[in-house]
């Protein structure tokens, strides 16, 4: 910034030179443009070994017997490990939480000891000098089976008659959660119109770019395990991983480099990555495993397997009196730790109908268990499912009463000038748009122009359908989320900042990086604070040994809580080098800026003295300071919400959509979103998180589905039969803004990363149902597959 444009006073946001708010390049793109990315299958160490697990093919069986006498002596093998051996060195995890009330799941082993209980959970390991000689050696050890009854319809599974698969826990229910608000059986009676519907979703998973891999290194000398995993928490993993191998903390380094994708596949604890680091102590050198896409269709996280009835009553004025769900998930035959399983369908509880303005809510959920791969959290966690909900019933409502989707969501959505107020779940939102964003949306898409539209293409025999979805957002998580119910997950962040020698900077931060742009995100928050070039702030983040603890990125956080810990530390750092520079230049700290890394005059914008040489004064000539001064040109800062337990963000999107009655094709011709995540630290950042995520949410509504037989095979774990979006099928997608900043924090950012996510399916999904009217059809079951529809026709 130039002298003449300075203007002391200004706040970071509002800096002529601030990076807040701008469009700039990652840091880190040139690197991965080139192919230069460091993923964890690029590591490779001296004396590391391979390992891979012998899974399996049954969904539930007894491990009768396991003969590895062949294995043992093909080329290259180290060793044959089986889940009771390697229970001597890692003990099991149970993934419950305290706070959620009754929720409970068996002791997990890292490998299965003598159950195995989906197909795909690991019964031994193979670990050989490369991948393809411990893939021979697998094909040689002879697991003697007996199969048992699966569980696999979640319908049936508290049924007296059908087996317990843990019969230490009495049933095969996991957890159940209940909420009763307002008056809601005496709503429903006043109701000029009550809709009872089932809604059927899908069972899915995110098929990252990159495969969950681990290398873990146990060095016997220094009595250290060093973990290159990629990972969303290396805290949490640092924690647990040290917990389970009867370590310390301070034993354990996790090294989180570059992530090809996550999605929140990624921050969960899996049984062959523990297994992995237990390998490595028992065998005490490096063990490397790459998870296969077959591997990963069967072991990454599934989510959104929900059964979900759902009741809206509603007046002929279009006033929405009350909600009623009842939820059934099945999770897999254990709870994922540390997370649990059960946060989904408890997300859902909270979430239905928050956005609505009607204090009648009433909601169940029951989360049972069964034999097929585990559930847990992944991107949007219970929002889809929630939205869907809620935005299906809302458009049946407005169906049932003739009147418009829009006009329907303007009564009954909370108005913007009645915030802060309380959900009927109990949820707590500081500061709402859904008004200004649902007109925005209305303006952005021409609503009436498509209408008319509409109208004249039916008129030849051409569906085309609107669909409309608002949706409310978890960001920001306090402790509320998992610290409350004992988990050591934290939810504060922290960011180490310092001025180096040469005048340049350097960040590290308790942040991870997935693509969501976290380290350019850092670099213009402290860029701007300091007044430095971007270009001269070097970013460090996931490493346990060098940045300071803190959660990681997930639920939408990383902006909001570790981006308040960056603004709080550079502004600390800025206050110690203007009291370094009033020394040196015999003035007040106040007197001064700094500007371009440079410290100038705060009223006449003169540059005094560059960065460079006040860090070489207090590195190399601290003796010509003052005695007593001892500057500290570093500076670390934590932060964690504490006002709020979320901070919630809000949104409308809204699908434009083509049905081939003949084919049961969809084309998607255009998408729109608008949103509201508080502070936009950068424009291109935010909306590249907000397609993606759209695109990830029209993949669950119109393609991915994990399709289980009756025994409990997953029939289509690959990447030719499980369907996932492609760009070419993919609509233009445009992004529009409401900025409502949370107060909570200086910076003002709430979470964005899953707001896309969120409402994609339930607009696809209420857009193909308006296409359809002409017909008197309404699907309420995604993916919204071409035999789905043509059967809804009764084509087939």
């Amino acid at each position: 910034m130039s002298a003449d444009t300075h203007k002391p006073g200004l706040s970071v946001l509002d800096r002529p030179n601030s990076y807040i708010g701008k469009t700039v390049p990652r840091p880190n793109l040139d690197r991965l443009l080139q192919g230069r990315g460091q993923y964890v299958s690029d590591i490779v160490l001296p004396r590391m070994s391979h390992v891979v697990y012998l899974r399996s093919p049954y969904a539930h069986a007894k491990i009768v017997s396991i003969d590895a006498t062949d294995a043992k002596k093909m080329p290259g093998v180290v060793a044959v490990v089986t889940g009771a051996e390697l229970a001597k060195v890692i003990t099991p995890w149970v993934g419950v939480l305290s706070h959620m009330k009754g929720l409970k799941s068996a002791p997990q082993h890292a490998i299965a000891v003598d159950r195995a209980c989906w197909q795909g959970e690991a019964v031994a390991a193979i670990v050989a000098s490369t991948r393809a000689q411990a893939e021979d050696a697998a094909e040689r050890v002879i697991v003697d089976y007996e199969e048992l009854p699966a569980v696999v319809n979640p319908r049936t599974a508290l049924d007296p008659s059908t087996p317990v698969i843990h019969p230490d826990l009495g049933d095969n229910l996991a957890f159940t959660r209940t909420l009763d608000a307002g008056a809601v059986d005496k709503a429903f009676a006043e109701s000029d119109k009550v809709i009872d519907v089932e809604f059927l979703f899908g069972r899915h998973t995110g098929v990252t770019l990159e495969s969950r891999s681990i290398v873990a290194d146990w060095s016997v000398g220094e009595a250290r395990m060093t973990v290159y995993l990629g990972t969303q928490a290396p805290h949490m993993v640092q924690n647990i991983v040290a917990k389970h191998l009867a370590l310390d903390e301070a034993q354990v380094r996790v090294l989180c480099k570059d992530v090809g994708g996550s999605f929140g596949i990624k921050v969960h604890i899996y049984a062959d990555e523990m297994a992995t680091c237990a390998l490595s102590k028992l065998l005490r050198r490096p063990i490397k495993f790459v998870a296969d896409r077959i591997e990963s269709f069967n072991t990454d996280i599934h989510a959104r397997d929900h059964i979900c009835r759902g009741k809206i009553g509603v007046n002929n004025d279009g006033k929405i009196n009350a909600f009623e769900i009842d939820d059934l998930t099945g999770v897999g035959p254990y709870s994922m730790y540390p997370r649990t399983s059960a946060i989904e369908a408890n997300q859902i509880v909270n979430l239905v109908g928050g956005q609505y303005t009607t204090p009648n809510y009433r909601a169940r959920a029951h989360v049972v268990f069964q034999n097929k791969n585990v559930m847990c959290q992944y991107r949007g966690v219970g929002h889809p499912v929630a939205c869907s909900v809620t935005e299906g019933l809302v458009d049946m409502a407005a169906q049932a009463i003739g009147m418009d989707v829009l006009e329907i969501r303007r009564r009954n959505l909370i108005p913007d000038d009645a915030y802060p107020c309380d959900s009927p779940a109990g949820l707590k939102f500081e500061a709402l748009s859904h008004h200004v964003a649902l007109n925005k949306l209305a303006a952005m898409m021409n609503y009436d122009g498509l209408r008319a539209e509409q109208a004249e293409l039916r008129k030849k025999g051409i569906y085309r359908g609107i669909g409309i979805a608002t949706f409310i957002e978890i960001t920001n998580p306090s402790a509320a989320f998992y610290g409350v119910g004992g988990a050591r997950i934290s939810s504060q962040d922290g960011v180490t900042v310092k001025l180096e020698a040469s005048g340049s900077v350097t960040c590290q931060t308790s942040l991870t990086e997935q693509g969501q742009g976290s380290e350019s995100l850092t670099a213009q928050i402290v860029g701007s604070v300091l007044g430095v070039s971007m270009n001269r702030v070097r970013v460090t983040l996931g490493d346990t040994d060098n940045t300071p603890y803190g959660g990681g990125t997930w639920a939408s956080r990383g902006t909001g809580i570790a981006g308040e810990a960056a603004l709080q530390a550079a502004k600390a750092l800025r206050s110690n080098i203007l009291d370094v520079a009033a020394h040196i230049l015999q003035g007040k700290p106040e007197d001064f800026d700094i500007v371009d890394g440079v410290v100038v005059g705060a009223q006449d914008g003169q540059q005094r003295i560059d960065l460079p040489e006040l860090a070489r004064i207090v590195y190399f000539r601290p003796d010509t300071m003052a005695p007593g001064l001892q500057p500290e040109l570093m500076a670390t800062r934590h932060y964690v919400p504490r006002q709020y337990p979320f901070a919630f963000t809000n949104g409308i999107q809204a699908s434009w959509i083509e049905v081939d009655t003949n084919t049961g094709l969809i084309k998607l011709l255009k998408h729109w979103m608008v949103e509201d995540c508080g502070t936009i630290i950068n424009p291109q950042l935010v909306d590249e998180q907000i397609r993606g995520g759209i695109v990830q949410g029209l993949g669950a509504g119109l393609f991915e589905h994990c399709i289980y037989d009756e025994r409990g095979q997953l029939t289509n774990a690959n990447m030719a039969d499980y369907l996932v979006p492609m760009s070419v099928e993919m609509p233009d997608i445009e992004v529009g803004h409401v900025v409502s900043p949370t107060l909570e924090s200086e910076l003002g950012a709430k979470g964005a990363g899953e707001a896309g996510t969120a409402g994609a399916a339930a607009a696809v999904s209420n857009a193909v149902n308006d296409a359809l009217s002409p017909f008197g059809v309404t699907i309420t079951e995604i993916p919204l597959t071409p035999k789905l529809i043509l059967t809804a026709l009764g084509r087939i």
